[in-house]
């Protein structure tokens, strides 16, 4: 029953957008041997019984007491392959969640983690650290920004033993800068009090909701514009086909008024963004985007800079243009640039927005679990 329970509140909270968008998030049940955590490349939407893989806790346990090399590759792939280990016999063909030991190391029957917009409106935010100590003096646990996998547990682990010293318990939230929140408690109503909780609490902080109402009063032409990006890109990246994603909002004409008014969503904000939309979008000035070869110009220059395709294209004053390599690359392109700006908004309210650092993003744009992640996006 417990495992159903499971797939009931993760399908709860994952087909709900303001959680969880395209593949992001996780979820977990433990007992006292045995630790069931979301698979990698699975969605929490519409997940089943065998989307999550059974793990053996005290394999887990025993990763702690183990010493890793000072290489961050040689150690996430050490670790990866330690956790990989510890699945249970007959669950070999899955591939665990990247936060799998932070889960297990949760004192709560169910954990799940979600990237909601509202909640990183505080997270990515220049304020963020300080107004969520205020709005949750009673019981969170804020991290800074800390490169995902193992080095994230330990400091999660590392923070949670602290507060638990001197506290004598254990936050039932803990709050990841440029990531999300993880939430636990030992039911499913538990949890969902808990997010209740954090939700209502930022939301009565908020200064201005974001505007995604659909705007039909666009000029200029989308559908040629569109059409050159893929023939673009396509030649560009050696595919045969490109595909594009064409969306146009109240907030995207705000944020692609300018290259000025653009710097607010120009960078990513959390590993998702990366992900499925890309750590550097491209701005094209409404002037070059009026020709043929100015689109060209602009898509070969900056993927010369970057050495990957973008996989975001704004067009001053018309929208955005979500791009990959099948239609649901493009489509989730545009549906985490969406976020990033419903972020970039909620932002406003508490600071401004922060994005993760160049060496953050580097490192997860070459770690191969985003890789992995990325590939099943595709």
């Amino acid at each position: 029953m417990s495992l159903q329970a499971l797939v009931e509140i993760s399908r709860f909270y994952g087909s709900n957008p303001d959680y969880v968008v395209a593949g992001g998030g996780n979820t977990s049940f433990k007992g006292r041997d045995y630790l069931y955590v979301k698979a990698s490349g699975t969605s929490l939407a519409d997940a089943r019984p065998g989307d999550f893989v059974k793990m053996d806790r005290g394999a887990l346990a025993r990763i702690w007491g183990k010493t890793y090399p000072a290489d961050p590759g040689e150690r996430e792939a050490a670790v990866l392959a330690d956790m990989m280990a510890a699945r249970v016999p007959g669950e070999e063909n899955k591939r665990p969640s990247v936060e799998t030991l932070l889960h297990d190391i949760l004192p709560f029957a169910f954990v799940v983690h979600t990237h909601p917009a509202l909640v990183n409106g505080i997270t990515c935010a220049q304020n963020g650290k300080a107004c969520a100590a205020e709005l949750f003096a009673g019981g969170s646990l804020w991290i800074p920004s800390t490169n995902p996998g193992y080095i994230l547990s330990k400091v999660v682990k590392d923070a949670m033993d602290d507060y638990r010293a001197q506290k004598g318990k254990v936050p039932d939230i803990i709050f990841l800068q440029n990531h999300g929140v993880f939430a636990g408690a030992n039911t499913t109503e538990g949890v969902k009090v808990v997010y209740d909780r954090i939700m209502n609490t930022i939301g009565g902080k908020i200064k201005r909701k974001p505007d995604l109402s659909e705007q039909q009063d666009s000029f200029g032409n989308s559908g040629a514009t569109g059409g050159e990006l893929m023939a673009v890109a396509a030649s560009i990246s050696g595919q045969a086909q490109w595909f594009v994603k064409f969306e146009r909002n109240a907030e995207l004409v705000r944020f692609t008024a300018s290259e000025d008014a653009f710097k607010a969503v120009s960078r990513a904000f959390s590993p998702d963004h990366i992900v499925y939309a890309g750590s550097e979008p491209l701005f094209i000035d409404a002037a070059v985007a009026g020709s043929a070869g100015g689109i060209r110009e602009a898509l070969k220059n900056h993927t010369e800079k970057t050495g990957v395709v973008p996989k975001t294209v704004a067009v001053q004053g018309l929208g955005v243009f979500g791009m990959g390599s099948s239609e649901n690359a493009a489509a989730n392109a545009v549906r985490l640039f969406n976020d990033a700006v419903k972020v970039a908004v909620y932002t406003e309210s508490f600071g401004g927005p922060l994005f993760m650092s160049p060496e953050q993003t580097a490192f997860i744009t070459n770690w191969e679990v985003e890789r992995y992640r990325t590939k099943v996006a595709q």
